[in-house]
């Protein structure tokens, strides 16, 4: 059976988004100020890790690195200038 989680964390002024598609297959899909930006498929309770870009001047690269099981997933988002973080997780 599928389930979608969602998480969410801000940074420097940007909204990133992950949901979490967790299954046999697992989809992640991140999206930054509301468009998608990266998309990886994984298998089973294996780490899963999402390279993106925030729109800043000049752009920064942030990762999303999401552990889907077992149990509930959960997300740490990571940039080089700042401590990983756990991506709080949403309702919707």
């Amino acid at each position: 059976m599928r389930h979608r989680h969602h998480f969410h964390a801000d940074h420097a002024g940007h909204s990133v988004t992950a949901t979490v598609e967790t299954g046999h297959t697992v989809l992640v899909e991140v999206l930054v100020d509301g468009k998608e930006t990266g998309s990886v498929t994984g298998h089973g309770d294996n780490p899963i890790v999402v390279h993106v870009e925030l729109p800043t001047d000049p752009p920064e690269s942030a990762t999303v690195r999401v552990k889907p099981g077992p149990g509930d997933p959960s997300c740490l988002f990571e940039t080089p200038d700042a401590e990983p973080r756990i991506m709080s997780p949403r309702a919707y």
